[in-house]
């Protein structure tokens, strides 16, 4: 497996391709839930803490929770984000948040040792790859600062 991360340029969006849904499918929906919600817990200890809404803990478990809806949603999953927020609109909803692409990448990296520890339970390294592939790409969408 090669989590490599691409390096992206403020503006430029490149193709997006989403996770292969056997992802989801060998992950499970509450072994998907633990995997986005322990990447906010290394978010809320990072250099990028202070994009997140960490001081307030009610506006930080919403965040959480924004992010497994979308994510799973993206992965084939429930459609709980548009349920709940309507259209994914994700470069709008990021716009008011200064991310640049040293943040892109911090936030990139915190996904890393969970996603490899997948492995060790036995999630194929390919679907694995093809949700780091989606996150690395995606997330450059969000990029709206120079660094």
């Amino acid at each position: 497996m090669k989590l490599k991360i691409t390096d992206g340029e403020i503006g430029v969006r490149p193709p997006v391709t989403k996770p292969h849904p056997v992802f989801l499918h060998e992950v499970g929906e509450e072994r998907f839930k633990k995997l986005v919600y322990d990447h906010y817990e290394l978010i809320e200890k990072s250099d990028i803490a202070f994009l997140f809404p960490i001081h307030d803990e009610d506006d930080f478990e919403d965040a959480k929770r924004h992010a497994f809806s979308f994510l799973i949603e993206v992965c084939g999953g429930p459609d709980y984000f548009t349920q709940e927020r309507g259209k994914h609109q994700m470069v709008g909803r990021h716009a008011p948040f200064r991310i640049d692409e040293a943040g892109r990448k911090s936030w990139l990296i915190l996904y890393a040792p969970l996603l490899e520890v997948l492995v060790d339970e036995g999630i194929t390294e390919e679907y694995i790859q093809s949700f780091w592939d989606y996150l690395d790409i995606f997330s450059m969408w969000l990029v709206n600062t120079e660094n």
